[in-house]
């Protein structure tokens, strides 16, 4: 037994090597093993052991000792490895969440759908809301691990199992973290002080009533933002846009703008919407339905026989819309297929007419987005993917966003003009960390365009018409997409790129989207003279987070509808499809079926042959194989498994992407000699030319005969396969790849 002096030697050695561990802050990140790695300010990722990793959760901001590893028995360490242990935890990064319900004898756990959480948690009796094995439900945290490494959760609400009709949503909204759609009582504050407001008593509110609007939508839209009317005038037209105006009655509610910020924009699932404002609010008391007065903000405009837009004007106004019309019966009249509209010739007329104009100068001055094939996915009554039908995005269309975009850019212009502090859409163009790699782009594809400004409006505009031409078999349009910034709302004004203008906003869904709210109560403030902030400026990088979340949620949900769609064509014998790469990695490549629209990935990774990644010709090359961007492929779908969140995994067929074979010396020569013989005979026997040759045989004839045919019908069947309608995502707000339709 060791004396008291022994013992206090021993005691201070381990303090003395204890003090010289170093202790920190960390953020804790796990994997989906029992171990994990704790992050620090400085970026270091800190091993921890599987039994530290018990006492935390990913997410979690945990104090550690950082101490030198100790090596297992009879194994040798890496020297100066070090390990992380768990002192004592900071805060908590888990909340809410949500996952499936398993069962473990008599006990109930939920499986967390947690990236880097691989364990499950258990669920007292008393917090178990009457869940059974197999619930989809959301959760919180009950009790944290840090104590004694047992956690547990309680269950906050059912969402349905795997065969709920439209559990996708619910599921992966929550999981999303989206505000819940409003209820009768959480809507109730808001649709009882928008009812005490009169705005059609305000007499300083222009009457245009006297004007025939109308509102082109989609034939089940009731939340209608705005409506449209033009009249000829003597220097081309007049266009008025007016827009619903919820701020006249919301403006007087306390912390609304902040929440609007939190929800960012009405989501659109498949089948399913969360609104951004009460039902009772953006689709009864503000929206511009039919032949009903209606607060508006308008925007006038004075359109040239150029299409420039010569003088403006911003409003309140009280308008009565005449009709409201849908896309498809106002297509047929644009197309002169219909006259059912007829009643309404005049103000369409004039709508066509200013229409076609605006969309000629912005496609000969700005930058208009490429057509690309729409598809529009048919739900059963399971809320599931019973089929998918594609369509040409319609003329009616075009005529709305024409006129919405000639709004927004005003509305910019306006409140640039007031030196007012936005909101505004800026989109940069070429990232300022990529420029030096644009320049080469050009070098290397448009040699003559590289001394052209890549910060200009300009020389933007002139670069993305140019690689858009694709007129030398290379996706350059799409090739560049990776340099491209991505649109930001600010306080300052700023260029949009995308669309080649020098001011740009969203004006023209205030009840949809919290920006163009926002937008609106600016607006208003200038009108009244005041020209500081009356929006909440901070809270604009909170409307990028929450659509952000919105896409996320939405794209989560398609994945799962998607991966049961495809499984069920795979059961009944369908698994295979042409299709073509939509974006591509260092690893693998996204594919785009022709027939529905769908996307899922296909990993190159596991194939026998390694592929190498040209990021400049945006490429995946092996010794046999090349794979590029909207290049036409067949894959055969495999799986869309669960670890994967549902991601469809396609496989290649046989021979797909295949380069072409080089001559071998012998095939070579052989060809060298067949010419020189050819040119021989010309030579020596000219009146042979003249007679036909009879001596070949049938087999021979036959061969030569069917030779053009063959690389004729070759061409054809791989042209009939080019996808020349791929867009790149949107600069304003990119979507998934299958959005759904107009809401309804």
């Amino acid at each position: 037994m060791l004396d008291r002096n022994a013992m206090a030697q021993l005691k201070g050695l381990r303090e003395e090597l204890e003090a010289q561990n170093e202790r920190t802050e960390a953020t804790i990140k796990g994997t989906q093993h029992r171990y994990g790695f704790a992050v620090t300010a400085d970026g270091r990722e800190i091993f921890i052991p599987p039994d530290e990793m018990l006492k935390v959760l990913p997410g979690d901001k945990a104090a550690i000792c950082i101490r030198p590893a100790i090596p297992a028995k009879g194994k040798k360490d890496k020297p100066g490895r070090t390990v992380a242990d768990i002192e004592r935890l900071i805060e908590t990064g888990l909340d809410n969440f949500v996952g499936r319900i398993v069962q473990k004898g008599k006990a109930t756990f939920v499986v967390p759908d947690i990236p880097g959480l691989s364990r499950w948690l258990f669920i007292p009796h008393h917090a178990r809301s009457g869940v059974t094995s197999g619930d989809l439900v959301a959760c919180a945290l009950l009790r944290h691990p840090i104590k004694d490494g047992k956690p547990s959760a309680k269950v906050l609400e059912r969402l349905g199992d795997e065969m709920t009709p439209g559990v996708e949503n619910r599921y992966c909204a929550a999981r999303a973290g989206l505000p819940q759609p409003w209820s009768d009582k959480t809507a109730h504050a808001l649709v009882s002080a928008a009812q005490k407001v009169d705005p059609l008593a305000d007499s300083s509110r222009l009457d245009l009533t006297h004007l025939s609007f109308v509102s082109i939508d989609a034939a089940r839209t009731a939340d209608i933002d705005d409506a449209l009317h033009a009249e000829v005038t003597q220097a081309g037209w007049q266009l008025t846009v007016a827009v619903a105006d919820p701020t006249t009655y919301l403006a007087g509610v306390e912390t609304l703008a902040e929440q609007l910020a939190q929800r960012g924009s009405s989501v659109y699932f498949h089948g399913d919407m969360i609104p951004m404002l009460p039902e009772a609010i953006s689709q009864g008391l503000c929206a511009l339905a039919e032949d009903v007065p209606r607060p508006a903000l308008v925007c006038q405009m004075q359109v040239t026989e150029s299409g420039e837009i010569s003088d403006f004007t911003f409003q309140k106004a009280v308008i009565r819309s005449r009709a409201k019309l849908a896309y498809a019966a106002v297509d047929r009249y644009v197309t002169g297929n219909s006259d059912e509209l007829i009643a309404h010739t005049n103000p369409l007329e004039a709508l066509v007419q200013v229409y076609r104009t605006l969309r000629a100068r912005r496609e000969a001055q700005e930058l208009v987005m490429e057509e690309r094939r729409e598809y529009r996915w048919i739900l059963g009554e399971d809320k599931q993917i019973a089929d998918v039908d594609s369509f040409e995005k319609l003329a009616s269309q075009h005529l709305v966003e024409e006129c919405m975009i000639a709004a927004n850019k005003c509305a910019a212009q306006f409140l640039k003009a007031a030196n007012a502090p936005g909101p505004f859409v800026v989109h940069r163009g070429f990232r300022g960390d990529r420029l030096e790699e644009a320049r080469t782009f050009l070098e290397k594809y448009r040699p003559s365009l590289k001394e052209t400004p890549l910060d200009t409006v300009a020389g933007y505009r002139s670069i993305l018409a140019d690689l858009s031409q694709g007129d030398d078999g290379q996706p350059l349009r799409e090739m560049v997409n990776r340099l491209l910034s991505r649109a930001n709302l600010t306080d300052k004004s700023g260029p949009h790129m995308g669309l080649a203008t020098e001011a740009y906003t969203n004006f023209t869904s205030p009840l949809r989207k919290a920006l163009d709210f926002f937008v609106h109560l600016q607006i208003s403030a200038c009108l009244a003279g005041n020209t500081s902030a009356n929006y909440p400026v901070n809270r604009l990088a909170d409307i990028t987070r929450a659509i952000g979340r919105g896409r996320e949620a939405v794209n989560a949900a398609d994945r799962r509808l998607t991966a049961r769609y495809l499984l069920k064509l795979k059961k009944d014998g369908q698994q295979r499809f042409s299709g073509h790469v939509s974006r591509i990695t260092s690893s693998g490549f996204t594919v785009k079926l022709e027939e529905n629209g769908l996307e899922g990935l296909v990993d190159l990774r596991p194939e026998k042959e390694k592929f190498s990644f040209d990021k400049w010709t945006m490429s995946l090359t092996s010794a046999t194989r090349r794979f590029q961007l909207k290049q036409s492929v067949e894959v055969d779908f495999t799986d869309a498994p669960a670890e994967s969140d549902f991601l469809a995994l396609f496989k290649l067929t046989e021979g797909c992407g295949l380069k072409p074979q080089k001559e071998t010396p012998a095939e070579a020569f052989a060809k060298t000699i067949a010419r020189a013989t050819t040119t021989s005979g010309h030579q020596a026997a000219p009146e042979s030319a003249a007679t036909p040759h009879t001596d070949s045989s049938p087999e021979v004839a036959a061969a030569s005969e069917s030779q053009p045919e063959s690389t004729a019908e070759a061409k054809a069947k791989s042209e009939a396969k080019v996808e020349d309608a791929a867009e790149a995502p949107a600069p304003i707000e990119p979507d998934s790849a299958v959005s759904p339709a107009t809401p309804q």
